[in-house]
């Protein structure tokens, strides 16, 4: 499921919760049914291709999977979709958390809005209205931000960066979807988006610069420090002691003139070593991180 969650239904709700005691009895009579996204007792017919599937996700790994023609390739529009099959009576009936049939809860948590059911409320499942979509982890722990066009934890609220719309495009290392992935999803110092999974295999290649904007990821003054001192105890050829070249620093933007080293090149505004040259030869020999 998404970053995010959804609740109750009833005749005046849109989202709903089961209680704990009928979960408990549901599970007792029917085990795990569902798939390997969700645990839940109905099937949905999606309106795309009038064909049947567990959920969604199952849907749409089916339908754009390599054997499929590219032309054909789609996703189910989830807010379209009008009926379900119960997987206790196999009743094909209107979106809606308990059987006409066989009166069972088809999904402990249900969400009118996103046609959404779900057996494992430990997600804390919530909708949100910003996002049009459910998220888990719980209403209570996320704020949506409007300039970002998602949900955040409340912990950022007033110090993330916005940028525009941050979740709606693919992870930059592995391009699967943000906005309504199923992984969790780390909000990067300069306000970028990544899969956290990317993010520490990123990390584990010595990898620390943002794949969009190139801004450091984390704290780096402990490496800048570092190579304080290797270049310190790296001195020049003398023909190079005076040679000067521009750098462009990736964390503040500002450009500057320094001196050439073949180790690495600092920003005189900022100290960072996460510079690129701009100007000067040998232009094979600028820094990065």
């Amino acid at each position: 499921m998404e970053i995010g969650f959804e609740t109750q239904f009833s005749s005046s709700a849109s989202c709903s919760y089961r209680s704990e005691k009928v979960e408990l009895l549901s599970e007792a009579r029917f085990g795990d049914l569902g798939c390997t996204h969700y645990r839940r007792k109905c099937k949905i017919r999606a309106p795309c291709c009038d064909e049947i599937f567990d959920c969604r996700h199952c849907h749409n790994e089916s339908k754009n999977s390599m054997e499929i023609d590219p032309l054909h390739r789609h996703d189910v529009p989830r807010h379209e979709i009008k009926k379900v099959i119960c997987s206790s009576c196999s009743t094909e009936q209107d979106v809606q958390q308990d059987c006409i049939n066989c009166g069972i809860s088809m999904g402990h948590y249900f969400c009118g809005k996103c046609n959404f059911f779900d057996d494992d409320v430990s997600k804390n499942q919530y909708h949100c209205d910003g996002c049009g979509i459910c998220r888990t982890g719980g209403k209570e722990n996320f704020f949506h931000c409007d300039r970002c066009g998602c949900c955040y934890a409340s912990s950022l609220k007033d110090s993330h960066r916005c940028v525009e719309r941050a979740m709606h495009h693919n992870c930059p290392v592995c391009f699967e979807y943000l906005f309504d992935s199923m992984k969790d999803i780390s909000v990067l110092q300069c306000g970028h988006t990544i899969h956290l999974d990317c993010l520490k295999e990123m990390e584990m290649h010595f990898q620390f610069a943002c794949p969009v904007c190139s801004k450091s990821v984390c704290d780096m003054s402990g490496v800048w420090a570092k190579l304080d001192q290797e270049i310190a105890s790296t001195p020049m050829p003398e023909m190079y002691q005076n040679k000067m070249v521009w750098i462009l620093c990736n964390d503040c933007g500002i450009t500057s003139e320094v001196h050439f080293h073949i180790v690495a090149h600092k920003c005189q505004s900022c100290n960072s070593y996460n510079t690129r040259q701009t100007r000067g030869s040998p232009a094979s020999c600028s820094s990065s991180i």
